[in-house]
């Protein structure tokens, strides 16, 4: 064989044989704590696996309680977490605004799961925040784009669920949320879809700051808000900046929810900006008699388009 085609070929061969050994990740991993598992650590896990990969990666989390703070970073996308049920997974951590102490913006340190990654996705599992009524402490921060959660139970006080990045994406599908003051909060669009909403305590269930050009903020569809049994005077939300937006439409308001359904913050100026809308729900807590005069009531075509813009994307 000509000397130069055999250069070129064992480069060529070279090349491929790179290529292929670029490609030969794992994409399916395993947790566990009975040391059966490809990891013991969730967090170890996530450490070990490709950065940008061109195929979805799933870890698979046996059951138990892990006791450790996760972060997904975001070169880790297309990375989904897969429980094996909620209440058998659990991913639990206790830090809170006064333990972490990093000056006024330690609320955005203390999450117990934290997404920076594009394209993640969780399924069934629990993450809690366990420091307990005691100010600012998250439990799942989402700040990548296109996230999904299904069968998620995400359990906390005060901010329990931070979902941010202007016009980034989030869905919740058939999950539990629960919390005190503010518990889902933040500036992405994020559907709700057969969620139950529970408060602990009396305040507010949203605390959105949606940018003024999104279409959507906060979307709870099909869902259901409940209270513990001595719990009264819950708004459904309150705007964290001026252009929070929350729809809550076609779901089952408990007694629990305050007449006035919306709270403006002590900011009147608001009232001509922020955009809380209901439509066709049920419930006691769903008497629209008294609702806050800035608030918007649906209608039906109003309804179907805002839902064609928030399930399409």
């Amino acid at each position: 064989m000509n000397v130069r085609y055999v250069a070129v070929y064992c480069l060529a061969l070279a090349g491929l044989i790179g290529c292929v050994q670029s490609q030969a990740y794992p994409t399916a991993i395993t947790v566990a704590q009975d040391g059966t598992g490809d990891f013991s650590s969730i967090q170890q896990a996530i450490e070990a696996t490709k950065a940008f990969p061109d195929r979805p990666i799933t870890i698979t989390i046996g059951p138990g309680v892990y006791t450790e703070k996760v972060r997904v970073p975001h070169w880790n996308t297309r990375l989904t977490l897969r429980g094996a049920g909620v209440g058998r997974t659990v991913i639990r951590w206790d830090d809170h605004f006064e333990a972490i102490d990093r000056g006024r913006n330690s609320t955005f340190y203390t999450a117990t799961v934290s997404v920076e990654a594009d394209d993640f996705a969780a399924h069934d599992l629990t993450i809690e925040n366990t420091a307990g009524p005691v100010g600012q402490a998250i439990a799942l921060g989402v700040m990548g784009d296109r996230a999904a959660f299904s069968r998620v139970r995400i359990e906390g006080f005060q901010d329990t669920l931070y979902v941010a990045g202007d016009h980034h994406r989030v869905r919740f599908r058939d999950s539990y949320i629960s919390g005190s003051v503010d518990f889902i909060f933040g500036s992405a669009s994020a559907i709700f879809e057969q969620c139950h909403i529970h408060s602990r305590a009396r305040g507010y269930v949203t605390a959105a700051s949606t940018p003024k050009e999104a279409d959507f903020g906060f979307v709870f569809i099909d869902s259901v808000f409940s209270a513990e049994p001595d719990v009264t005077d819950v708004f459904l939300g309150r705007p964290w900046r001026d252009d929070a937006h929350v729809a809550v439409i076609s779901s089952q308001l408990g007694v629990h929810i305050n007449a006035a359904g919306w709270n403006d913050w002590d900011r009147a100026a608001t009232h001509a900006t922020a955009r809380f809308w209901e439509f066709n729900n049920l419930g006691p807590g769903a008497n629209i008699a008294s609702r806050a005069a800035w608030s918007r009531q649906l209608s039906p075509v109003e309804a179907q388009k805002l839902l064609d813009q928030a399930t399409a994307r």
